[in-house]
């Protein structure tokens, strides 16, 4: 999705990120952007019509919470700020798994995935918060478990540290040893897809090298 492409970038002086994610802040700040960036997350609605696909939720989510931080700005915020909004589900056999709701979810989970190849999407939204104009797109990557005991998952799932993330996994702490491969984007994984991202921000006349 794209408008008034032809529209000059030159205002842009901001990013700003609508995450609350603390991986999504570090991959941001680790391409070293020249201009600054600014942390702002909305309570944008997350529920989706059951028969959207996992890449169009993943998009639409990500513009979602992209345009509910750009209407938040200050107005002279918005007049110099591109909004990045990006959104990550968990696809097994056609399912969408997002955030667990308890202990027994996320247990739930990972039973379920260990073992087994699923798929991670994430999808990236900008929005140039002065003129409207928005780009969205998504990348997917395959992820191959390893078989995994009862007693492996339940001591994962007690260090707390699948409960805020998609599918009650995350690769880049201490699940990345219940990983046995990857096909695809490490980072889209992760939460954001910095390729795809720094091919979106250049769009914008935002140039990460």
């Amino acid at each position: 999705m794209e408008r008034s492409s032809t529209k000059p970038t030159e205002h842009l002086r901001q990013l700003v990120l609508a995450s609350s994610s603390p991986r999504r802040r570090e991959l941001v700040a680790s391409l070293g952007l020249s201009l600054p960036v600014l942390i702002l997350s909305s309570d944008a609605d997350e529920s989706t019509p059951s028969d959207w696909t996992p890449p169009r939720i993943v998009e639409q989510l990500g513009l979602r919470k992209a345009r509910a931080t750009a209407a938040m700005l200050a107005p002279e915020d918005a007049a110099s700020s591109l909004v990045v909004g990006a959104d990550t589900v968990v696809v097994l056999d056609g399912e969408v798994l997002g955030k667990p709701r308890d202990r027994a979810d996320a247990i739930g989970m990972l039973s379920r995935l260990q073992g087994r190849a699923h798929a991670v999407y994430t999808g990236v939204a900008c929005v140039d918060a002065r003129t409207g104009r928005e780009r969205i797109a998504h990348r997917r990557t395959e992820v191959v478990m390893k078989p995994l005991d009862a007693g492996l998952i339940e001591r994962y799932v007690d260090s707390g540290e699948p409960m805020d993330k998609a599918g009650s996994y995350g690769i880049q702490g201490r699940a990345a040893v219940l990983v046995e491969r990857i096909d695809g984007d490490y980072f889209n994984v992760v939460g954001l897809p910095l390729s795809l991202l720094a091919d979106m921000l250049s769009e914008f006349g935002i140039r990460v090298i």
